[in-house]
This record gives structure tokens, C-alpha cells and sequence, in this order.
């Protein structure tokens, strides 16, 4: 080998910061494939690559040097991590087990491919998903099926609570890399886990009371609030959540209904029932993908306002973070209404972020984006909207934009420090 990959940092770091990457020792002007790598739990192979030039000095530093070709073009110093794809099709990037790393393989050939030689350098790149010092507590208390993450230090922290959408499971990824930037955060289960309902029934708004009451009762929880994310029907959760029950001060929503859907929601002698949908609706683009952004009906029809969630009733603010490509549901018609149903009942609007060329699964930092996958209930391919560049610059301000909101009204702090893309 006669190149050497340099890495700042040069050993760990969280998935949702950024690596500087540079090759040193190439030939002056000397044209370059990089290729990255690695395998999920599941063993799935995601690759990305992209065809670079060195300078005069052979020196190749992916943040001053753009790309000429491959997996993306231009200068996008974390393009070999957004742009991985899956070798199978339909295979969403997900991170199982929180407490291994993700290693990344980096590879540097000779030549551009798919013409490219020798193997000239390498190196692995391994990323986290618990920053040192943060702790992972898995919560069986009553009946809530949770995993709590605390940050290093003795705390109190502010609380989050962390609801993924109708795939169910416990999804512990997000929740791991928030508590990294100094809040208490609790991924919560809902159905599809252990002895919780195999699948999404009527739910029981009780069931996120015991949770919100086990984080207020907690003694490394700062209260005496709390704020909730959530993503999909995860955030019309919090929606529910946050109209109904005491003690929570902020709420974001990712790509998030104002109605409840799916499923009706009892809460003491209380019904709020499903949004109406039509599954017959659905269409089938060209790739045999399902479209889902016509199957549910109009929340502002007259029929369908009993399933309208009273957000006018939360005590704090809402952050609306929009995907403009959605193809699940119509989130920035969601997001309007949100607004104006505040404005009317003399409450400030919400915070809402639209993002251009944004499908509908926004994830951390640096996650490659998903414009498909198969719905784990549903065993269908489903297709998510989305441009993988837009996507990805989208993700990193979201994310960013998530944790000045909880630290504003959460901690009274006003930023966070920003990654560098």
C-alpha cells in the first residue's frame, strides 16, 4: 500500500459527528477511487464510493476537494457515509444493538472506477452510538417497556421521551445519540416488544402517562417537565400526549399527522377516533413501490374532526420539523393546520421547519437517507420520498434544530454547537 487515510478524530467517534478524511502519499494529480463499507447487524452489506483527484502536492482532503463521480458529485466531505446504500434493495439503515459500533471501512484505489486497480490504502473507521460516559438502563417499571439513557455526570438532565412511528418495536438509536448531547431520553415501546400488544390496537393514553410519570419521578430527571419526540404515528402520540397529560413543556414532530390515525385513542371515558382512511387509495409507482399519500382523508372535512387532536390545549411549544417530498402522509398540510388551529385559539404558532426534496423517514446526523423500505407490520415495500443529497444536509440542520429546541425550553439554554458539513 502507498497511500496512508488520515482521520480526525482519529479514533471513535459518535455516528452523528462528522469525520475529516484525507489520503496522504497519492501521485501528484493522481486520479483516486474511495470506497466505504460496512455490514449491519443483520449482515447487510451498505456501500458507497465516489472518484477523486489528488492535488499537486498528492494530497486528496475530502473537505477541499469535491468528488467527480460515483455514489455523489461535489463537495461533500461525508458523502462516503450519507450515500451507503444496501447491497438488497428495500433495506432501511437502522442501528440494532446501540452498544457496538458501526465500522466503517475505507478504501483507497488506484484509478477511477469502474477502471479502478490496486487496493493503495485503507483504514476502519468505527462509530458509536453511546458516547463515553453515556449510560443505557433498560425500564420495566408497571407497564412501561422502555430503555433510559443518561449522560455522563451527575445530573438532574432534562427529559425527553422518544416515540417511533408504526413499525413498533423498540427503537433505541435516536434516543442513544440525544442523550449524548446532555438530556435524559427514554425510547419508548408501544406495541411489537416483549409482552406489550403484538400489534397497533386501540391505544391507552394511561399507558404514556406511567411513562411521563416515571421520568418525573426519576432522580436524574430534571423536572419538573418533560419534552417529547416523535416521528410518524409516534408524533401524533405526542400530539395526544401533550393536549391531555400534565407535565410536559416542549414537543417536536417529524413528519407528523395533527389527527390521530390508525388506530382510536381511549383516554380515561374519552375516545379520540382514527383519522378515515381508504386503503384502496394507495397507488403503485413504476418500482412496484406503494404510495400512501392519498389513502387518508382530510382532517378539516367536518366528519373527521372528532379525530383532530386539541393541540390548543399544550402547555409548551411545538417544533414541526416537514419533509416537502413526504410521500406517507401530507405532513406540511398537517403542519398548517397545526399552525392555524393555534393562532385560533389565541396560542403562538409552532416552529416549522420545511425541508425541500425531504421524504419522510428523517433520521440523525449522517444517516444515509431511506427513499424505500419494507413496513415491518405491513410486509410491503413502501416508497418515503426524498432526494439523498437534500435529505442529507436536511437531517444534519434537523438535527441540530431538535436539540437547540429541548435546550431552549427544556434547559434555557439558546444553541447548540454545529457540526461541521
Amino acid at each position: 500500500m502507498a497511500a496512508t487515510v488520515i482521520l480526525q478524530p482519529a479514533g471513535r467517534c459518535s455516528w452523528d459527528e462528522p469525520v475529516r478524511i484525507a489520503v496522504r502519499g497519492l501521485a501528484p494529480r493522481q486520479p483516486v477511487t474511495l470506497r466505504a463499507s460496512l455490514r449491519d447487524e443483520k449482515g447487510t452489506l451498505f456501500r458507497a464510493h465516489a472518484r477523486y483527484q489528488a492535488d499537486a502536492g498528492g494530497l486528496l482532503d475530502l473537505e477541499r476537494v469535491p468528488a467527480l463521480g460515483g455514489s455523489f458529485t461535489g463537495l461533500e466531505p461525508m458523502g462516503l457515509l450519507w450515500a451507503l446504500e444496501p447491497e438488497k434493495p428495500l433495506v432501511r439503515f437502522v442501528k440494532r444493538d446501540v452498544q457496538t459500533p458501526f465500522a466503517v471501512e475505507l478504501e483507497v484505489l488506484d484509478g477511477h472506477e469502474p477502471d479502478a486497480g490496486r487496493v493503495l490504502g485503507r483504514a476502519v473507521h468505527e462509530r458509536d452510538f453511546l458516547r463515553p460516559g453515556v449510560r443505557r438502563e433498560p425500564v420495566r417499571a408497571g407497564r412501561v417497556r422502555a430503555t433510559l439513557f443518561l449522560p455522563p455526570g451527575a445530573g438532574p438532565f432534562p427529559g425527553i421521551i422518544d416515540l417511533f412511528g408504526s413499525g413498533g418495536g423498540l427503537c433505541e438509536y435516536r434516543a442513544s445519540l440525544l442523550a449524548g448531547h446532555g438530556f435524559a431520553v427514554l425510547a419508548l415501546a408501544y406495541f411489537g416488544f416483549e409482552d406489550l400488544p403484538e400489534y397497533l390496537d386501540d391505544m391507552h393514553l394511561e399507558y404514556f402517562e406511567e411513562a411521563v410519570d416515571f421520568m418525573l419521578q426519576h432522580p436524574k430527571v430534571k423536572g419538573p417537565n418533560v419534552g417529547l419526540l416523535g416521528f410518524s404515528k409516534g408524533g401524533d402520540l405526542c400530539l395526544s400526549m401533550a393536549s391531555f397529560l400534565k407535565g410536559i413543556t416542549a414537543t417536536v414532530l417529524i413528519n407528523s399527522c395533527v389527527a390521530n390515525t390508525i388506530v382510536a385513542l381511549h383516554y380515561k371515558d374519552m375516545i379520540v377516533p382514527s383519522l378515515g382512511s381508504d386503503i384502496g387509495r394507495c397507488t403503485i409507482n413504476e418500482s412496484g413501490l406503494w404510495n400512501f399519500l392519498d389513502v387518508w382523508d382530510n382532517p378539516l372535512e367536518e366528519r373527521n374532526h372528532p379525530s383532530i387532536i386539541p393541540l390548543e390545549r399544550a402547555q409548551g411549544p411545538f417544533l414541526f420539523i416537514v419533509g416537502m417530498d413526504d410521500h406517507n402522509w401530507r405532513s406540511d398540510f398537517y403542519a398548517q393546520i397545526a399552525s392555524e388551529r393555534l393562532q385560533a385559539h389565541g396560542k403562538d404558532r409552532p416552529q416549522i421547519i420545511y425541508y425541500p426534496g425531504t421524504g419522510h423517514c428523517i433520521e440523525p446526523a449522517y444517516f444515509p437517507p431511506c427513499r424505500a423500505s419494507v413496513h415491518t407490520v405491513l410486509h410491503q415495500p413502501i416508497f418515503h420520498g426524498g432526494e439523498p443529497k437534500a435529505q442529507s444536509r436536511a437531517q444534519v440542520d434537523a438535527w441540530q434544530q431538535i436539540q437547540t429546541f429541548f435546550h431552549k425550553h427544556l434547559n434555557g439554554k439558546k444553541s447548540v454547537q454545529c457540526s461541521k458539513i
